[in-house]
Parts: structure tokens; C-alpha cells; sequence
């Protein structure tokens, strides 16, 4: 009997023990799932298969690596010529007669011998025509008096430049070659953030590169372009695609192997990579490369406005009124340009430019690069919170809606003013031409040391009194121009030739 109960109880507590894991597991350990019950491939990703599984080769970089490697070739440079020159101006001599002026020139650094050492300097470039148009940036070339672009079959070529623009930081070279590999142009309004890209370049002198890195950001700005000129073009293209000295001018591309940007620069405490890269959008590019082509500069349109900048301080902003996020403020409105004509006032805010949304001015300014004079757009805007739309017929920068035609003295790389009537009449001259800024990259940098200041008066011996006879005379030399002219303050003439045709 004692077996027996010993038994039943051992049964009925056994039976207890289980009755209450199952209540606890039921009622209180349930876990809490919020995305049970989803089918998958579920509609927040589209990486699963009809087999609910993840490809193995869900990204694949080895085609687009293949289709832009044979594309992007290696640019050397060599930045400026060996050379001695005595056109230096001199300065006068306070000691006349009691030291000779050429002991007063080398003492002082007037007017004596020196010795220029060229440098050598190397970039990347995209060929984008089988007949051998090349793509780089500006600041790859700049200045330079060779340039050799090798081909990843290890090819060599001489390259001359077809044009520059410093405003945008590009530039087209020209090698004499048939039937090359090139790269298509893909669209970068369709970029978009977080989506991968392939850097290819020639980074710290190595063979061809690729580094792979999503979009981290679109429409962003440097104020590079600024050093170079008034009217910068930035609008970058941000990616974390590791990309070093060397590797400019390189090609950005998407997993299809087209041409999505030019790398360009970088963002860095050290100078090397440091996680931010940045590229020129190709549709900025496929503009601006068409452009040197076909006219030899690029056919800039101007909407004709000032706007408030998006680094703008916020006592400015205040001032006026701003208010943040509604478009693009509309400072200024000059009464000649093509937004005065199309009614666009002083205090809109622009929200579109063809149809595309715009919130800050690098945006506008990125599609408004995309245009020539004479182009015809839409413009919208808000003014008072209504809404409302301009036909815009864009102008050049003198105010006019013709082509941009490229002048013989574009090649010299300066700016050239008139010499005005009364300071002649003070320098004992009949007229003139200044030459007020010498430029980078133009034949007078890289074959004279002129100065800025230099008053041209004579253009192989005939003489000139303003910028329109000096383009006549220059339009009529050969191959060789020899320019006579003083120093304001600095004793005697100076001659300087230049060469039309340096290769």
C-alpha cells in the first residue's frame, strides 16, 4: 500500500512539474518578434532569390572592372622648361656711376640669369572617343609643357591639349590613336546615395587601381575651384571609395562600368585618404568636354542673379529674411541679365530649374552648367508663398545670347586691358595694352617671365594702343610673336617671344 502511494505521488507531481513548464512557456516565455510572420524575399530589400536565398555574387565588381580598366589611362607631366632668361625687368640704379648696373641687378635679383628646374608631376585621364579624346582634371595638366599618357597595354603616347577650364576643374587631352577602348557615360542625376561605385586610377605612381566605396553624398562643395576662377562650377559627388595623390582625373564608375564622375580631390587632415573622396558628375562633364571640342572654351550661360549662399552667416540670413528650406534665395536681380527679363524679382526663392528640384545654389548652379546662351528653360519659384514659373532665355557673360567665340589671345593666358589715355600721356607713350593678370597654363607663363604690370606698346614692330589692335597683330604673326614694352617705375624696354606653337 505504501508502494502505491509513493508511487501515485511521485506520478501527480511529475504531472504538476510538467502542467506548470508548459504554462510558463506559454504564457511567459514567448519572444517577442516584431518582424515574424514576413514572407520572404520581403519588399524592404530585393537581395533573396525565388529560393529565399542571398546570391553569392549579390555585388559584383569584376565586370564593371573589367569594362573601365582598359579605359583609364596614366598621365605624366613635366611643369615648365629649363631655361635662362634676362627679359627679368630692372629695377633703376641708385648708385649710377658709382656701381655698375649689372653688380646692382645680381645683388638686388633684377634683371640677371636664372636657371627654371622643371618638375614632373602624375594623374589619371578616361579616354572617351576610340580616336583618343581623353578626359583629366585641370589641375593634372596645369601648366605643364609635356604631357605623355601611357594606356594600360602599356602604350605611350604624346597628348596635346584640346582645352581647359579651370572653373570646373577639367580639361580634354588629344593622343593620336585609332580603335581604343572607351568609356560610355552613364547619367549621375540617377546616382544615388548609398548606392556602390568603383574608383579607377593611378594612386602614389602604382598601376591602375580600383577601390570600391558607396555614394556618400551628392552636391557637395570645396571652394577649390574658387583659387582659379570668378565663376566656380562644384557640385561634387562624395564617396568613401578609397582614392589618393594620382588618382585625379581617374574615373568614378557604377556596377553597370559607366562613367559616372571624375574623381577629383579629396578631404583630408594629412593629405592622404582619409574616408571622403570627390567627383565631378559626368552630366557637368559631357557639357563642358563637349564644349572645348567643339568651340575651344565652354559655352557658359548665366541665369543673372546673385543668390544667398548656403555658407551665408545667419546674421545675413536674418536680414533678409531667409527662410530655410523653400529654394535657392534670390539676392540680386541686375536689370540686363536673363532672370530680369523673365520676371524673376529680388526675394524668390527658386525651387526648379527645368523641371529639376533645387534647395541649395550648388544645385542650381550644377544645372545651370549643363546650358549655352541662348538656351531656353523653365524656372520655378516661390514669391510671398505663391508659386509661380519663368521662361528663361540664358545669356553669356557679356550680357548677350551668341556663342562664345575663342580669341587668338586666350592662348596667351592673360587678362589685357587698355592702357588708359592719361596714364600714357604720364608714361610718354600714345597708348597701350596692360597686361593685368598673367594666368596659369598659357604661353605667357610657361615661355616668358613676364610680370603683371607690363605695358605692351609694339607687336613685331607694329605698334599697339589697345587690346583690339593687339589681337589684330597677333592674328596676323605666324608662328612667332615678339612683344616689346616697359615696366611702369623700371628703366628701359623689354622684348619677349613667344612661340604660338611650343610642340
Amino acid at each position: 500500500m505504501k508502494i502505491k502511494h509513493v508511487v501515485f505521488t511521485i506520478l501527480i507531481s511529475g504531472l504538476t512539474s510538467l502542467g506548470v513548464m508548459y504554462g510558463y512557456n506559454h504564457f511567459n516565455s514567448k519572444p517577442v518578434a516584431i518582424q515574424d510572420g514576413i514572407k520572404v524575399p520581403a519588399n524592404y530589400a530585393g537581395m533573396f532569390d525565388s529560393n529565399n536565398n542571398v546570391p553569392g555574387d549579390l555585388v559584383d565588381f569584376v565586370q564593371p572592372a573589367k569594362a573601365a580598366l582598359p579605359t583609364v589611362v596614366h598621365i605624366t607631366t613635366v611643369i615648365g622648361r629649363e631655361q635662362a632668361s634676362n627679359n627679368l625687368p630692372r629695377r633703376s640704379n641708385p648708385f649710377q656711376g658709382l656701381v655698375p648696373d649689372d653688380f646692382f641687378d645680381d645683388f638686388f635679383g633684377g634683371g640677371g640669369q636664372m636657371r627654371a628646374v622643371p618638375q614632373r608631376a602624375s594623374g589619371s585621364g578616361v579616354v572617351v572617343s576610340q580616336d583618343g579624346y581623353i578626359i583629366t582634371n585641370n589641375h593634372v595638366i596645369d601648366g605643364a609643357s609635356e604631357i605623355k599618357v601611357g594606356l594600360s597595354n602599356k602604350a605611350s603616347y604624346t597628348a596635346k591639349v584640346v582645352g581647359a577650364d579651370p572653373s570646373s576643374d577639367l580639361a580634354v587631352l588629344k593622343i593620336e590613336a585609332k580603335n581604343l577602348p572607351f568609356l560610355l557615360y552613364g547619367n549621375s542625376d540617377q546616382v544615388q546615395v548609398g548606392q556602390w561605385a568603383l574608383a579607377i586610377g593611378y594612386p602614389l605612381n602604382l598601376e591602375t587601381t580600383v577601390t570600391a566605396g558607396i555614394i556618400s553624398a551628392k552636391g557637395r562643395t570645396l571652394g577649390l575651384n574658387s583659387r582659379k576662377s570668378q565663376a566656380p562650377i562644384e557640385s561634387y559627388i562624395q564617396t568613401d571609395a578609397a582614392v589618393n595623390q594620382g588618382n585625379s582625373g581617374g574615373a568614378l564608375v557604377n556596377l553597370k562600368g559607366e562613367l559616372i564622375g571624375i574623381n577629383s580631390a579629396i578631404a583630408s587632415p594629412t593629405g592622404s585618404y582619409a574616408g571622403y573622396s570627390y567627383a565631378i558628375p559626368v552630366n557637368i562633364v559631357k557639357k563642358i568636354v563637349n564644349d572645348l571640342i567643339q568651340f575651344g572654351t565652354v559655352q557658359r550661360a548665366y541665369l543673372g542673379i546673385s543668390y544667398l549662399p548656403d555658407e551665408a552667416p545667419d546674421s545675413e540670413k536674418e536680414k533678409v529674411g531667409y527662410k530655410t528650406g523653400l529654394g535657392v534665395y534670390v539676392r540680386e536681380v541686375p536689370k540686363d541679365g536673363a532672370a530680369a527679363a523673365a520676371g524673376i524679382k529680388a526675394g524668390d526663392y527658386i525651387t526648379k530649374v527645368n523641371g529639376f528640384p533645387v534647395i541649395s545654389g550648388n544645385e542650381m548652379v550644377e544645372q545651370i552648367a549643363r546650358f549655352k546662351p541662348g538656351d531656353k528653360i523653365t524656372v520655378n519659384y516661390l514669391r510671398d508663398g505663391k508659386e509661380g514659373t519663368a521662361n528663361v532665355t540664358l545669356k553669356n557673360k557679356t550680357g548677350t545670347y551668341d556663342i562664345v567665340r575663342v580669341s587668338v589671345l586666350d592662348e596667351f593666358g592673360a587678362d589685357f586691358a587698355t592702357l588708359d589715355k592719361k596714364k600714357a600721356s604720364e608714361y610718354g607713350q600714345s597708348g597701350g595694352v596692360v597686361v593685368k593678370k598673367i594666368n596659369q597654363n598659357g604661353l605667357i607663363d610657361g615661355q616668358t617671365r613676364m610680370k603683371d604690370g607690363f605695358v605692351i606698346l609694339r607687336v613685331n614692330d607694329k605698334p599697339v594702343a589697345s587690346v583690339e589692335e593687339l589681337n589684330t597683330e597677333v592674328q596676323k604673326s605666324g608662328s612667332s610673336v615678339k612683344l616689346d614694352g616697359f615696366y611702369p617705375g623700371f628703366e628701359g624696354l623689354y622684348t619677349y617671344n613667344i612661340s604660338k606653337d611650343p610642340q
